[in-house]
């Protein structure tokens, strides 16, 4: 059986400088679902996982302004399914700061379970939050911390 899994975090704004003299105060919000770390098992399907990834934005901006401010009271950031395909299942996590992970996996796995992935996700929300309080990290750039791509490698090894 193949295993395909994709995952991905992506701001909801990224600060970018205007001119390289002006002060990190000064930053203004450049792109809305800025990608801030993309994953996929295989890697040759990763153009097509980004692609699913960014039609599920749509139904994740639904959900999240259907809520509405009973989102700020929930404690609950689990989105869960997002939409299914015929190869692939797409869900969804967002976060306080408005981080959205979004998870692509296969169909097929039927030993995988609406918990299991509220876990998942929760993880990876831990995760996120050791990176973003790592001082050498500037937020808004890509992830590139070994811990947090390892753990993100140990759950897709575990769910494949």
């Amino acid at each position: 059986m193949l295993c395909y899994m994709a995952f991905c975090a992506l701001s909801e704004t990224r600060l970018r400088r205007p001119c390289s003299l002006e002060a990190p105060e000064r930053w203004l919000p450049a792109q809305h679902n800025y990608p801030l770390y993309i994953r996929s098992i295989p890697t040759e399907n990763e153009l097509k996982f980004h692609y699913m990834v960014h039609t599920s934005l749509d139904v994740v901006d639904e959900k999240i302004s259907a809520m509405g401010k009973a989102l700020v009271d929930q404690r609950e950031l689990y989105l869960g399914l997002l939409y299914p395909t015929e190869d692939y299942k797409v869900y969804g996590y967002v976060t306080n700061s408005k981080v959205k992970f979004v998870m692509v996996v296969d169909s097929s796995n039927t030993a995988l379970r609406d918990n299991e992935i509220r876990s998942m996700f929760r993880k990876l929300h831990n995760s996120y939050t050791d990176v973003m309080c790592n001082p050498f990290y500037n937020p808004g750039d890509r992830i590139q911390s070994r811990a947090f791509d390892g753990m993100v490698t140990s759950m897709m090894i575990q769910v494949c």
